[in-house]
């Protein structure tokens, strides 16, 4: 059974290098053919994952395989709708898993219902991980979510490895929703550090980060208890805790006034779209709001701390 892994950056060349590494059959192919064909001459990893040696077993393959058992898609979340829409006559009726995390800005859609939306079989896999972790042999763990337990058991044993533990469940709404809210906390996470507000402040703010994330995933069809888990809470954890977290990162150069990274930051977008859900639905996010508005210019960071110091005191 052949997976192929969809997108040649960081985290889906991790999951294809830690798959091929346990004799699995995988095809990694990416929209950059100049650099499949680098990575088939050095036998190295790409820019995005520098300095690691691939699998001799690892195919890299510069046309979309069509014959794959399963289909990993590490593609960037803004990219996604269109990516499938160029393909969706290959795509109808096969198993996508969604490895990208994110709320598409247009449609305020997630992966896991963009790709319901073509015919496929959309699962979701998230949780706290780096890419250079999984690439490693470290110990990771996800979530993965799928559309009922049988696809979940045989999509568990496909994609597991010794070292990446899968935990299945069917709540894919809550998988995907934990996985792309959490980065718009790590963006606020970052700005409290990079404003040297202080580790306290940082605290607090994840945890009401935390709340806002459950208030506005349970009213689009969430598990609470899915949010508590791997795809939720211990991504948040990861996120809005480490340097390698590009959201976090994001977040402290934007707060320090420091040059912002060049890379996919996908709670920029997401921050914007959660914004806009909440004033849809009526629901008090005032966390990801202030984000949104200082990553669209209208708001300061220490104005944004005062705003939301100055809210009316309540019960917790």
């Amino acid at each position: 059974m052949t997976v192929a892994v969809l997108g040649s950056g960081a985290f889906g060349m991790s999951l294809a290098i830690a798959m091929s590494s346990v004799g699995r059959k995988v095809q990694l192919w990416g929209r950059d053919s100049v650099q499949i064909a680098d990575m088939r001459k050095t036998g190295k990893s790409g820019p995005r994952l520098p300095g690691i040696d691939l699998p001799d077993d690892l195919e890299l393959v510069e046309s979309i395989p069509t014959d794959a058992e399963a289909y990993i898609l590490a593609v960037p979340m803004q990219s996604l709708r269109g990516f499938l829409a160029e393909n969706a006559d290959l795509f109808v009726g096969r198993d996508l898993i969604a490895a990208c995390k994110g709320i598409d800005l247009e449609t305020n859609k997630t992966a896991v219902q963009i790709i319901d939306d073509i015919g496929a079989n959309a699962s979701v896999l998230s949780g706290p991980s780096f890419a250079a972790d999984i690439a490693v042999g470290l110990p990771t763990a996800l979530s993965l979510a799928s559309p009922d337990d049988i696809s979940g058991r045989r999509l568990q044993r496909l994609l597991a490895t010794e070292t990446l533990r899968l935990y299945r469940t069917q709540d894919r709404i809550g998988v995907a929703l934990g996985g792309a809210l959490k980065n718009v906390v790590a963006l606020a996470a970052g700005m409290t550090i990079g404003a040297q507000f202080g580790e306290s402040a940082r605290a607090a703010l994840v945890t009401r980060g935390y709340a806002e994330l459950v208030r506005l995933a349970t009213n689009l069809g969430a598990d609470a208890a899915t949010l508590a888990g791997l795809s939720g809470f211990g991504d948040l954890v990861l996120s809005c805790t480490s340097h390698k977290s590009r959201n976090f990162s994001y977040g402290v150069a934007l707060g320090s006034g420091g040059e912002l990274p060049d890379t996919t930051t996908e709670g920029i977008a997401t921050a914007k779209a959660v914004a806009n859900l909440a004033q849809k639905k009526g629901i008090d996010m005032p966390i990801s709001c202030a984000v949104s508005d200082v990553l669209d210019g209208e708001l300061s960071i220490p104005d944004a701390m005062t705003s939301l110091l100055s809210r009316p005191l309540k019960e917790e």
